[in-house]
């Protein structure tokens, strides 16, 4: 093929074979003669020697060597353009059409730089080759998971295809969690706080397991045991912090508490300083990277789960409707998506997750936010799901008695006037909480499916189907919460944004520590700004009673 205008004016790079070919006369040269093959004679008898040379340095120095490596130190001669700098680095960024032959050759054994950088990346190969160059096709498998199914479905679904038969089991299962947390609900909100934990504790198990399951061929020391004791330790974290919030009351009775509660921050922060230093001292010689990469994955799966968990029970203590509405809504998404994919499903939606289609997305997003708005007016109507929950230390348990504020009190409000023609009336009374459900709704069906398709790319990024098999028909738990844990952090942020004022139990938390007399001056000072308002009647002082009296 004739060269490109680039390469006019360049000899192309010949091996040495082509060039003795060329210098006598096998083939065409510029400038033949036998001037060239004086040259020639020279450059074989020199190559040929270097070739030797270069061989036994290779075996002897660099017997592991990459592939280039071994090239270079076969020829024994470089030929490269002025002024580049002769590393290996260098020689492997630069093309092959780069080279000629009318440049001046330099030795490789005669640059010590680069023979002794050719050591230090062989040793770098030894230790980290294996790990850098993976691919997620190289990724090793999982065994997949064996089938939990009850022997009982099994014989009862077994003349159904198994597109049936897992939707039969799927369904049979979800009513069964449904109904079990319905029991939890009714005994109240500290087992809804434990179920929260639970799942938790499920959750960074599972993912924990797939990094360990991956990487076990390596024996990382430390790996599970460093795992639970950073999750131990962001639980201790932030459950402390809501013991601090939503418990003062108890925890100034408690003297041992007490100290607990003025220095959790701080040793808080020493358990998480013991952990990292355990890490360091785990380090082994030929693991650095890989045992940073599961530091990484540990950090980021306790960000996932313990957080996130912090969060729903955060929403919890707002008011149980803060948590059921939400939940539900992404349990009805999934749901109705499931069942309006399964019958209409045509039109794939997402790479990520085949079987997702748009029919069951646009289904699930209508029937969530009518299942939404439905559910907002019957808890509405309800102290036990609308008052905050909070702690009451002379009945020593949770309480959820108050009075409803505004947010769950019926109001009228005026229809627009395509409605008003549609449904003959004026105004419509709704429930405050309604409005807002379905801008919860509305996240759920519309961004919290992004959760799952977010947990379906990192299974598929390791092979595998589910994240475990503890559910039949469902997976692991954390193929069921994976849209939970955003939904979450939104009703947390949409809480702090829109609904939420100052918290009277932090205030009385930061007055119950202080000392008597600063007590007695926020005293003085409050009374004042109360009988300024009008809200206390000013107290008469025992002189004027005494003018009075006599």
């Amino acid at each position: 093929m004739p060269g490109s205008a680039a390469d006019e004016g360049k000899v192309p790079f010949r091996t040495a074979k082509e060039e003795i070919r060329v210098g006598f006369g096998v083939e065409g040269s510029e400038g033949g003669g036998g001037g060239r093959r004086q040259d020639i004679a020279w450059r074989t008898v020199f190559l040929m020697s270097l070739l030797h040379l270069g061989a036994v340095y290779s075996l002897a120095l660099i017997p592991k060597a990459q592939p280039l490596t071994l090239l270079w130190a076969a020829y024994g001669i470089v030929i490269h353009p002025p002024g580049m700098e002769l590393t290996p680095a260098a020689l492997e960024a630069q093309s092959l059409n780069h080279w000629t032959t009318r440049e001046v050759p330099t030795l490789i054994l005669s640059n010590p730089q680069w023979i002794a950088e050719c050591h230090q990346e062989t040793d770098i190969d030894d230790r980290y080759g294996d790990l850098d160059s993976r691919t997620d096709s190289d990724i090793p498998e999982i065994p997949p998971s064996s089938d939990r199914t009850p022997e009982i479905l099994k014989k009862a679904l077994s003349g159904l295809s198994s597109r049936w038969k897992n939707w039969w089991i799927r369904g049979i299962l979800t009513l069964t969690m449904i109904s079990l947390f319905f029991l939890i609900i009714y005994m109240g909100s500290f087992m809804l706080m434990l179920l929260v934990l639970g799942i938790q504790v499920k959750c960074f198990h599972e993912i924990i397991t797939i990094g360990y399951r991956v990487y076990h061929s390596y024996d990382l020391p430390w790996f599970r045991t460093l795992s639970w004791y950073f999750l131990l330790c962001v639980n201790y974290f932030f459950y402390g912090e809501t013991v601090a919030d939503y418990f003062a009351t108890f925890v100034q009775r408690e003297e041992q508490l007490q100290f607990l509660i003025r220095y959790h921050r701080f040793i808080s922060f020493a358990l998480y300083l013991a952990g990292f230093c355990m890490f360091v001292l785990s380090l082994v010689k030929k693991h650095y990277r890989l045992q940073f990469y599961m530091f990484a994955w540990t950090h980021v799966t306790l960000l996932i789960t313990v957080t996130q968990s912090h969060l729903v029970i955060q929403n919890l203590f707002e008011g149980m409707i803060w948590f059921l509405v939400p939940i539900s809504s992404v349990i009805c998404n999934d749901i109705t998506a499931y069942l309006f994919g399964f019958f209409f499903g045509r039109t794939p939606l997402i790479k990520l997750s085949p079987k997702k289609t748009w029919e069951g997305f646009i289904g699930g997003f209508f029937s969530t936010v009518i299942f939404g708005f439905i559910a907002a007016y019957v808890l509405s109507k309800y102290q036990y799901f609308v008052c905050p929950v909070e702690y009451r230390s002379d009945v020593n348990s949770f309480v959820t008695e108050c009075e409803p504020s505004e947010l769950f009190q019926l109001q009228s409000y005026s229809l627009p006037p395509f409605l008003k023609a549609l449904l003959r009336r004026e105004t419509v009374s709704l429930y405050p909480f309604q409005i807002h459900s379905i801008a919860l709704s509305t996240f759920a069906s519309l961004i919290g499916p992004f959760g799952g398709f977010f947990a379906s790319g990192f299974k598929r990024a390791f092979k595998i189907k589910d994240f475990a098999n503890t559910i039949p028909g469902h997976g692991g738990i954390m193929d069921r919460f994976d849209c939970q844990y955003l939904m979450a952090t939104f009703v947390h942020v949409y809480i702090t944004s829109f609904i939420r004022g100052p918290n009277p139990s932090k205030v009385l938390q930061q007055l119950l520590v202080l000392q008597p007399e600063q007590q007695l001056n926020v005293y003085k000072v409050l009374k004042t700004h109360l009988v300024e308002k009008g809200i206390l009647q000013p107290t008469l002082k025992v002189s004027s009673l005494k003018r009075l009296v006599f």
